[in-house]
């Protein structure tokens, strides 16, 4: 019998998800033994004309981590969704956007503006050449891929089966769900629900934590370098925010094990949509304050409260972006 087919592609993103693949280490082997890896250009010479030539639904299985940003990106997602039978966003940039989901605070030619003609590391005769999508040299036309307005998580561009969270997902949890993946291969055993969460939870990051939470009130928060945090005792009662209780289990608590708080990279908890709008409901109960005024003193300690509160999950949350010009695929 031939291998299952086995693609992974790596769209806008840090490249951490690659890296966590390889961090399940002896298993990766048993990755390569059981599959037949036949897309994977970070890690081998593989050319996008090799999955055009493949029949629809080749592929069994795809993992696409990696959030869409460019015309390439989404070219890729719509052709890896024809021609694989499961599509799986993998890691927090396919899930939901995540770091280079931040941008959607601004638009593609507010971002141009500051890479191409404000930052400092510029030299002065190259500030205001902006990349064109074609440009005609000598030798021919180069091509590069169009900058979209927006970023957006893998599921608003095409359909996706399953998804695997994290910034980057847990290796642990790589190598659990892989091995599920094999045994579901092997032996035809049913497929999770279409639209699961794989290798997560179904609590918050709280669930995991070892921490003693006495839910004290906050009069001031603390930004981490600020105090030093008491081992034992829960972030948030000390007044460092930590997005523990707007945050899906399945990590492990492994930021809070070692005095650092979570950020919020695994996602939302289940049947929470926004998971910022569930960070302040959390925060509303525990903020120490008897006017308006003085909550909003406490609360302007949170340096970047939007960019702390949707760090991972902007382009995903209820307002995905802020709504400014009218650019490309807005």
């Amino acid at each position: 019998m031939p291998k299952p087919k086995l693609a992974l592609y790596w769209a806008a993103s840090c490249g951490g998800c690659e890296i966590a693949v390889l961090d399940i280490e002896e298993k990766i082997l048993d990755v390569a033994a059981f599959f037949d890896i036949v897309f994977w250009p970070c890690a081998m010479d593989f050319k996008y004309a090799d999955v055009e030539a493949m029949e629809d639904q080749e592929i069994d299985i795809t993992l696409f981590n990696g959030a869409i940003r460019t015309s390439e990106n989404e070219h890729l997602a719509k052709l890896l969704r024809r021609k694989s039978k499961i599509l799986i966003a993998f890691g927090s940039c396919a899930h939901e956007g995540c770091i280079p989901g931040l941008s959607n605070f601004y638009d593609a030619k507010s971002t141009f503006e500051y890479v191409y003609r404000e930052a400092p590391s510029l030299e002065e005769g190259s500030r205001g050449v902006y990349p064109q999508p074609k440009t005609a040299v000598a030798e021919g036309e180069i091509e590069i891929p169009e900058f979209w307005n927006t970023v957006k998580p893998l599921d608003q561009v095409v359909e996706v089966d399953y998804t695997i969270p994290g910034c980057p997902p847990q290796s642990f949890q790589i190598a659990a769900v892989i091995e599920a993946v094999i045994d579901i291969l092997k032996t035809g055993k049913a497929l999770p629900p279409q639209g699961a969460i794989l290798g997560a939870g179904d609590k918050t990051c709280c669930d995991e934590c070892p921490r003693v939470r006495r839910e004290k009130k906050i009069k001031e928060f603390f930004r981490p370098h600020e105090i030093i945090p008491k081992e034992d005792e829960c972030l948030l009662d000390q007044g460092i925010l930590c997005l523990g209780p707007a945050t899906r289990s399945g990590c492990g608590a492994l930021c809070v094990k070692a005095n650092v708080p979570c950020r919020g990279c695994y996602g939302s908890p289940p049947n929470v949509h926004d998971q910022g709008a569930k960070m302040v409901s959390a925060l509303s109960s525990v903020i120490d304050a008897t006017t308006p005024e003085e909550a909003r003193k406490i609360m302007e300690k949170i340096a970047d409260p939007l960019g702390t509160l949707y760090r991972f999950s902007l382009a995903r949350s209820t307002f995905r972006r802020v709504q400014m010009g009218n650019g490309k695929n807005s």
